[in-house]
Protein backbone atom coordinates (compact mmCIF):
# COMPACT_ATOMS: atom_id res chain seq x y z
CA UNK A 1 0.00 0.00 0.00
CA UNK A 2 2.96 2.17 0.84
CA UNK A 3 4.46 1.46 -2.51
CA UNK A 4 1.26 2.26 -4.42
CA UNK A 5 0.79 5.69 -2.88
CA UNK A 6 4.56 6.47 -3.17
CA UNK A 7 4.05 6.15 -6.62
CA UNK A 8 0.75 7.89 -7.18
CA UNK A 9 2.39 10.70 -5.41
CA UNK A 10 5.67 10.29 -8.27
CA UNK A 11 3.33 10.22 -10.87
CA UNK A 12 1.14 13.32 -10.02
CA UNK A 13 4.28 15.70 -9.35
CA UNK A 14 5.55 13.96 -13.17
CA UNK A 15 2.21 15.48 -14.93
CA UNK A 16 2.27 18.44 -12.60
CA UNK A 17 5.69 18.89 -14.41
CA UNK A 18 5.04 18.12 -17.74
CA UNK A 19 2.01 20.26 -17.51
CA UNK A 20 4.12 23.33 -16.58
CA UNK A 21 6.84 22.20 -19.33
CA UNK A 22 4.19 22.48 -21.74
CA UNK A 23 2.76 25.60 -20.79
CA UNK A 24 5.73 27.36 -20.76
CA UNK A 25 6.63 25.92 -24.57
CA UNK A 26 3.64 27.78 -25.54
CA UNK A 27 5.39 30.77 -26.57
CA UNK A 28 7.68 29.29 -28.92
CA UNK A 29 6.44 28.93 -32.63
CA UNK A 30 6.79 32.07 -35.37
CA UNK A 31 4.72 35.05 -34.93
CA UNK A 32 3.65 38.10 -37.29
CA UNK A 33 4.87 41.44 -35.62
CA UNK A 34 3.10 44.79 -36.27
CA UNK A 35 4.76 48.12 -36.29
CA UNK A 36 4.09 51.24 -34.48
CA UNK A 37 0.68 51.60 -36.17
CA UNK A 38 -0.12 47.90 -36.25
CA UNK A 39 0.74 46.88 -39.49
CA UNK A 40 2.76 43.88 -40.23
CA UNK A 41 6.04 44.42 -40.76
CA UNK A 42 8.29 41.20 -39.64
CA UNK A 43 7.81 37.84 -38.78
CA UNK A 44 9.81 36.92 -35.42
CA UNK A 45 10.42 33.34 -34.50
CA UNK A 46 10.90 32.71 -30.30
CA UNK A 47 12.51 29.83 -29.56
CA UNK A 48 13.81 28.18 -26.07
CA UNK A 49 17.56 28.23 -26.12
CA UNK A 50 20.17 25.67 -24.72
CA UNK A 51 20.26 27.21 -21.00
CA UNK A 52 16.20 27.33 -20.34
CA UNK A 53 15.39 30.76 -21.64
CA UNK A 54 13.31 32.20 -24.66
CA UNK A 55 14.61 34.49 -27.40
CA UNK A 56 13.13 35.74 -30.54
CA UNK A 57 14.77 36.68 -33.75
CA UNK A 58 13.37 38.47 -36.87
CA UNK A 59 12.96 35.59 -39.95
CA UNK A 60 11.10 37.49 -41.89
CA UNK A 61 10.68 41.56 -43.36
CA UNK A 62 7.48 42.89 -45.14
CA UNK A 63 10.46 45.03 -46.65
CA UNK A 64 13.92 43.54 -46.10
CA UNK A 65 15.84 46.19 -48.67
CA UNK A 66 16.26 49.88 -48.64
CA UNK A 67 14.53 52.50 -50.86
CA UNK A 68 18.44 52.33 -52.52
CA UNK A 69 18.26 48.47 -52.92
CA UNK A 70 20.74 47.46 -49.93
CA UNK A 71 20.10 45.27 -47.74
CA UNK A 72 18.71 47.03 -44.21
CA UNK A 73 21.27 46.83 -41.82
CA UNK A 74 20.54 48.06 -37.70
CA UNK A 75 21.96 51.65 -38.45
CA UNK A 76 20.43 52.94 -35.16
CA UNK A 77 22.32 50.53 -33.05
CA UNK A 78 24.09 53.00 -30.37
CA UNK A 79 27.03 50.69 -30.33
CA UNK A 80 28.79 51.47 -33.94
CA UNK A 81 30.21 48.02 -34.26
CA UNK A 82 27.02 46.51 -34.38
CA UNK A 83 25.53 48.75 -37.01
CA UNK A 84 26.63 46.52 -39.90
CA UNK A 85 24.28 43.51 -38.60
CA UNK A 86 21.52 42.57 -41.01
CA UNK A 87 17.82 43.32 -39.76
CA UNK A 88 17.18 39.67 -40.66
CA UNK A 89 18.08 36.99 -38.97
CA UNK A 90 18.46 39.50 -35.97
CA UNK A 91 17.78 38.90 -32.07
CA UNK A 92 14.82 40.97 -30.60
CA UNK A 93 13.71 39.15 -27.63
CA UNK A 94 16.73 37.92 -25.38
CA UNK A 95 16.43 36.38 -21.73
CA UNK A 96 12.91 35.69 -21.04
CA UNK A 97 11.79 33.23 -18.27
CA UNK A 98 8.39 31.53 -17.66
CA UNK A 99 6.21 32.61 -14.72
CA UNK A 100 4.13 30.45 -13.80
CA UNK A 101 2.53 31.99 -10.75
CA UNK A 102 1.60 34.84 -13.63
CA UNK A 103 1.30 33.02 -16.78
CA UNK A 104 3.96 34.91 -18.76
CA UNK A 105 7.51 35.11 -19.95
CA UNK A 106 9.37 37.90 -18.13
CA UNK A 107 12.73 38.91 -17.12
CA UNK A 108 13.54 39.82 -20.88
CA UNK A 109 14.19 42.52 -23.18
CA UNK A 110 13.21 43.72 -27.02
CA UNK A 111 15.81 45.57 -29.24
CA UNK A 112 13.53 48.30 -31.62
CA UNK A 113 15.85 48.39 -34.76
CA UNK A 114 13.64 51.45 -35.65
CA UNK A 115 15.26 53.26 -32.88
CA UNK A 116 18.33 51.68 -31.31
CA UNK A 117 16.66 51.27 -28.10
CA UNK A 118 16.44 48.31 -25.98
CA UNK A 119 13.64 47.41 -23.22
CA UNK A 120 12.57 45.63 -20.43
CA UNK A 121 9.83 43.25 -21.58
CA UNK A 122 6.79 40.59 -21.40
CA UNK A 123 4.93 38.09 -23.13
CA UNK A 124 2.00 37.03 -22.54
CA UNK A 125 -1.24 35.51 -24.21
CA UNK A 126 -4.50 37.28 -24.48
CA UNK A 127 -7.80 35.77 -24.28
CA UNK A 128 -8.38 35.69 -28.32
CA UNK A 129 -4.58 33.59 -28.36
CA UNK A 130 -2.64 36.57 -29.44
CA UNK A 131 0.64 37.82 -27.88
CA UNK A 132 0.20 40.51 -25.73
CA UNK A 133 4.20 41.98 -26.22
CA UNK A 134 4.99 44.63 -23.61
CA UNK A 135 8.18 46.48 -23.75
CA UNK A 136 8.33 49.45 -21.27
CA UNK A 137 10.77 51.83 -19.37
CA UNK A 138 11.11 51.21 -15.55
CA UNK A 139 8.50 48.98 -13.37
CA UNK A 140 5.89 48.15 -15.67
CA UNK A 141 3.12 48.88 -13.17
CA UNK A 142 4.61 52.43 -14.00
CA UNK A 143 2.54 52.47 -17.31
CA UNK A 144 6.15 53.91 -19.61
CA UNK A 145 5.75 51.62 -22.45
CA UNK A 146 4.01 50.06 -25.35
CA UNK A 147 2.29 47.15 -25.66
CA UNK A 148 1.72 45.38 -29.46
CA UNK A 149 -0.29 41.90 -30.47
CA UNK A 150 1.24 39.30 -32.67
CA UNK A 151 -0.65 36.69 -33.80
CA UNK A 152 0.79 33.21 -34.38
CA UNK A 153 1.63 31.92 -37.71
CA UNK A 154 2.10 28.53 -39.44
CA UNK A 155 5.47 29.14 -40.99
CA UNK A 156 7.80 31.43 -42.35
CA UNK A 157 6.30 33.95 -45.40
CA UNK A 158 7.91 34.34 -48.69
Amino acid sequence: MKKAITLLVFAIFLLAATETKAQSDRVAGIYLAVDDEDNPNSQVRIFKDKNGKYYGEIVWLKDPLEDDGSIKLDKENPDAKLRSRKIMGLRILKDFTYDEQRNEWSGGTIYSPKTGKTYKCYLLFEDDGRLKVRGYIGSSWMGLGKTVHWTKEDSIRD
